[in-house]
């Protein structure tokens, strides 16, 4: 700053409010010379020291539970693409579902001086988190964690499933199972079963059960299929990696997808559209949670006080060839 300063013939302080917030209170003439000066001597201000010195880092965190998941992917890019717009930077952290992970995660993103922080958490640190959000603003994101008054942005999971259930029914099947990734205290995934039964209990024209993803989910799927039932079958996959699984069971057990059974899968993925005709899908919309939780987040630095809330948006059903109309 001082070698710009003799450059353009003015003081120290002229440099820095050029650099800075107060670039209005210099004359067209002054902040000419000094960007003149900036160009010809190639300075880059340390946008990290000058932070620290206002106790400001536009910095904010994100701790991703599993960054390879494309929920993950997706959701990551709409809090980026927000941050970017309101002259913010993003800090990523993976715990790859590891609890000893995300402890040290967590302290190594509070070193980093962040502002805020969103979380997608395994829910096993509750004491860690409590002490971050007396600290600084956080939102959590698809994972609710109980004893934690932060808001919350993710899927409306009891719309989401009854929209799946709906669809079903109106194409003609009746003996459904939801397959989901093993309960391990991950609220989107309870809430879904929560749902799936909840829903199932209250219609007498269907009948349901639940059927985990793992080494036992094809001979699971094989015993689902030739159990007599009240009507044509039809699997709902919870997420997407249960409809990975799913599929490649049905492969297994040699089935014509999607003649043999129905199937229905919340999340939409790359490869849906290419498996038989199609898979139908319930999208969440992965983009639009990203930027809602980094504008809840916003509101927060910006001084919102009121209660946490949360906001729950909803899936969209594109409806493909693994559904086909049943008689």
């Amino acid at each position: 700053m001082l070698d710009v300063a003799e450059r353009a013939g003015v003081s120290k302080a002229s440099v820095s409010r050029f650099i800075g917030d107060d670039r209005a209170l210099l004359s067209d003439a002054i902040a000419l010379r000094i960007e003149q000066a900036i160009d010809t001597l190639g300075y880059r201000p340390n946008q990290m020291a000058r932070g620290l010195k206002r106790g400001r880092t536009r910095l904010i965190g994100m701790l991703m539970a599993d960054i390879r998941n494309p929920y993950s992917v997706a959701v990551m890019h709409g809090v980026e693409t927000a941050c970017r717009r309101h002259g913010y930077s993003l800090v990523v952290c993976n715990t790859d579902r590891d609890p000893e992970q995300e402890r040290l995660q967590l302290a190594a993103l509070r070193s980093y001086n962040i502002e805020g922080l969103i979380v997608n958490t395994l829910g096993k640190h509750l004491d860690e988190l409590r002490e971050l959000h007396a600290e600084l603003p956080m939102v959590l994101v698809d994972r609710k964690v109980d004893h934690l008054p932060s808001d919350l942005v993710g899927l409306d999971n009891d719309g989401a499933v009854r929209m799946a259930l709906e669809h079903l029914q109106q194409r003609g099947y009746r003996d459904l199972a939801l397959v989901s990734e093993p309960q391990d205290g991950t609220s989107s995934r309870t809430e879904r079963i929560s749902a799936f039964t909840a829903l199932i209990g209250k219609n007498k024209a269907l009948r349901g059960q639940v059927l985990q993803t793992g080494e036992d989910l094809a001979a699971s799927v094989q015993s689902f299929m030739v159990a007599p039932g009240p009507g044509p079958k039809a699997l709902f996959c919870a997420n997407g990696v249960a409809a990975l699984a799913t599929t490649l069971a049905l492969r297994e057990l040699h089935c014509t997808l999607f003649a043999d059974i129905g199937l229905i899968a919340l999340d939409d993925l790359d490869w849906y559209p290419l498996v038989g005709d199609g898979i139908t899908a319930l999208a969440q919309p992965t983009h639009d949670i990203g930027v809602r939780a980094f504008e809840c987040l916003l509101g927060r630095l910006r001084g919102d006080t009121s209660q946490a809330q949360s906001l729950d948006l909803p899936a969209q059903l594109i409806v493909r060839g693994s559904t086909p109309p049943k008689k």
